[in-house]
């Protein structure tokens, strides 16, 4: 795999990121899009979405904290993203124990996004399984999920990200486990939701959407062991992790730790 070419092209291209987010997170994420070397754009309002989405690099949908007209605007954005050929992601918080943004998601994901990234529970959940999530916490380990990833990545024909304890990235045929220490990523927020804009942008420059997950994941935890290493809470991480997603080079990829597995 060339993960660090991905890279190189991310930071060379800066790719314009639309997000249509939850207000939890969008600072965060438009602060890891540019620290990283993207361009984020932040809105979600009806009649804007569609034409918005047609001319970005990628686009991210999170259904964090969805009101009304923002799945209007997100919905618009979905089907002008899929009619442009523009990647797109979706991360579906909390579904499974929220009954709309459930309803919405299953039905928005049948217009074929480019990756689907979530937690254990949310992906078991969004697959129609039983699963123990609390909320947008996750209770259910990524090996529990793999088989649910599996079924979504080929129902869907896309990439499936699973965030856990060594990340999962699934695509019809391969099934690869990054192996970085995120700890530090639990504990404040925005971490995996800013995950899913930075796969989008990484998805816009590589033509091969499964390695781009991996880069994207690889990269992204990659700079979070830097930042536990130089923080002292998390307060200091957050703040170190958006100078390791800066001063992380491309190449360091190259000493990723993956494993392949049997599909199954």
């Amino acid at each position: 795999m060339t993960l660090p070419t991905v890279a190189q092209k991310y930071r060379q291209r800066s790719p314009l990121v639309f997000c249509l987010t939850n207000t939890v997170v969008t600072n965060f994420t438009a602060n890891v899009l540019l620290a990283s070397g993207a361009s984020p754009a932040m809105t979600d309002l009806p009649g804007e979405a569609g034409p918005f989405a047609a001319v970005a690099s990628a686009v991210l949908v999170n259904l964090g904290t969805p009101s009304t007209e923002q799945m209007v605007a997100m919905e618009e954005a979905v089907l002008s993203a899929s009619a442009a050929g523009t990647p797109w992601v979706i991360d579906p918080v909390a579904v499974g124990a929220l009954p709309v943004r459930t309803d919405f998601a299953r039905r928005i994901v049948q217009h074929h996004p480019t990756l689907i990234r979530g937690n254990a529970s949310e992906i078991l959940a969004l697959a129609g399984k039983d699963s123990s999530g609390r909320g947008v916490d996750a209770a259910d380990t990524v090996q529990a999920a793999l088989d649910a990833g599996r079924e979504l990545a080929k129902e869907h024909e896309c990439v499936v990200a699973i965030s856990g304890e060594a990340d999962a990235i699934i695509d019809a045929n391969r099934t690869v486990l990054v192996h970085t220490n995120g700890i530090g990523l639990t504990r404040i927020t925005g971490g995996g939701c800013a995950l899913g804009a930075f796969n989008a942008g990484m998805l816009a420059v590589s033509e091969d959407p499964f390695e781009a997950a991996i880069a994207a994941h690889g990269f992204y935890g990659l700079a979070a062991e830097k930042a536990l290493a130089a923080s002292t809470g998390p307060g200091s991480f957050a703040v170190a992790f958006l100078d390791a997603l800066a001063a992380t080079e491309p190449e360091e990829l190259e000493n990723l730790k993956y494993e392949e597995l049997n599909h199954g």
